[in-house]
């Protein structure tokens, strides 16, 4: 398996005095996934939990969304002189009866719209694909404070081991609506960092996660929005900003969307009912 940090000889400078040392860095290299042996998309990411990035990558395509609808995730040999396994090549394949996409058209058209190149659709893709809406589970709708969602940053930032010892990570949490952390993952890429806290949740069968608010390290852009609806989260909370198209994809799914979250300060864009703000905001 692959390192996730490495060690690199810098020059560093400090009020005018230079020396070297040896600096940590975060490991980033490809990994490529395939489909039932098909070559089908390549991902800039920090190894380590590939099957769950593999996995909650598909969740997000709309291929899977239980544990029954896969069969097994393996890694195959690289392509090396020796022939050696370079660990940076999976395979996931799906259980029998499972529709396999059409990978040849459907992964590129998809893969534009991903990226927010055509806003409608981007729009339209999600909303034809997403199995669940916010709120999908049988129990109580998600509702918490702002005094609670408020904690979730630092929290975050507590939980980022690899982060402390590299400044260069990403990072994706799950939490229950009363505090409770269930789970953080650290990539390179912020979208893979979600792909990996999603994708552990599916062999456990807990997809949607109807009862979960996705905390991110970054921006909230239309592909994290884009993966926490497709796995049936009802609430993205975000340090930092979003896109304009990752606010209509919450205000049109009815996803709670929260940016510039620092501690007591944050921006509601859409879902503010989940906060109990909808009638503040109205009275003010």
């Amino acid at each position: 398996m692959g390192r996730v940090t490495e060690r690199r000889r810098v020059i560093r400078v400090r009020d005018g005095s230079v020396g070297a040392r040896p600096d940590t860095l975060v490991v980033e290299e490809p990994l490529e996934i395939r489909l039932n042996g098909k070559p089908l998309a390549i991902t800039m990411r920090t190894p380590g939990d590939d099957f769950a990035l593999a996995a909650g990558f598909l969740v997000s395509e709309g291929v899977l969304a239980s544990a029954a609808e896969l069969a097994n995730i393996v890694y195959c040999a690289g392509a090396t002189d020796d022939g050696a396994n370079t660990y940076n090549v999976v395979d996931v394949r799906l259980a029998p009866g499972v529709p396999v996409p059409d990978i040849s058209l459907e992964r590129n058209v998809y893969t534009s719209s991903s990226c927010g190149l055509c806003g409608k659709a981007s729009l339209d893709a999600v909303r034809t694909t997403a199995r669940w809406a916010p709120d999908a589970s049988p129990g109580p709708a998600v509702r918490l404070t702002p005094e609670t969602l408020g904690t979730f940053p630092d929290r975050l930032r507590a939980a980022q081991r690899v982060f402390d010892r590299t400044g260069g990570l990403h990072a994706a949490a799950l939490f229950r609506p009363d505090g409770e952390l269930l789970d953080v993952r650290e990539d390179v890429g912020r979208h893979n960092a979600v792909d990996k806290v999603v994708g552990r949740a599916l062999p456990d069968d807990r997809l949607p996660l109807s009862s979960c608010v996705l905390m991110v390290s970054g921006r909230a852009s239309f592909e994290l929005a884009q993966k926490a609806v497709m796995a049936g989260i009802p609430v993205l909370a975000a340090v930092s900003a979003p896109s304009s198209l990752a606010v209509d994809l919450a205000a049109e799914t009815g996803l709670t969307l929260v940016g510039f979250l620092r501690g007591s300060s944050m921006n509601v864009y859409a879902g503010a009912h989940r906060l109990g703000l909808d009638e503040a905001a109205a009275g003010s």
